[in-house]
């Protein structure tokens, strides 16, 4: 019903900038919640951010609070990832992911429908 595609991944300094997009497909998209998840190897997934159906609301995790910003635009039926200030630490594969329900947007097993992901990595 929704696939999701995400882009803007790649290598980065730290202290640089990367903005990451996820194309969601459907005619649907203003009825999902949308966030954003990252794993990075031999962790568990991890939220990172979230908005909800109109953008009216938005969660960050703790760690990204003031350096990143999650946006939407429902006429493009895109989201969008906003990274500043990167650190080592955020190397990750991040995931878009679309929540038709109205449970907790930090969980991941909330979300129903997953992008393959895009790989972020900050270099020191």
């Amino acid at each position: 019903q929704v696939q999701l595609v995400e882009s803007g991944g790649g290598l980065v300094q730290a202290g640089g900038s990367l903005r990451l997009s996820c194309a969601a497909s459907g005619r649907t998209f203003r009825d999902y919640n949308m966030g954003w998840f990252r794993q990075a190897p031999g962790k568990e997934r991890e939220f990172v951010a979230a908005i909800s159906r109109s953008g009216g609301t938005i969660y960050y995790a703790d760690f990204v609070k003031g350096r990143f910003t999650i946006s939407r635009d429902n006429a493009k039926n895109t989201q969008y990832l906003q990274m500043n200030s990167l650190k080592p630490e955020d190397t990750a594969v991040y995931y878009c992911a679309a929540d038709s329900g109205s449970g907790s947007l930090y969980r991941p097993d909330e979300y129903d429908y997953w992008g393959q992901g895009t790989q972020v990595t900050v270099s020191s």
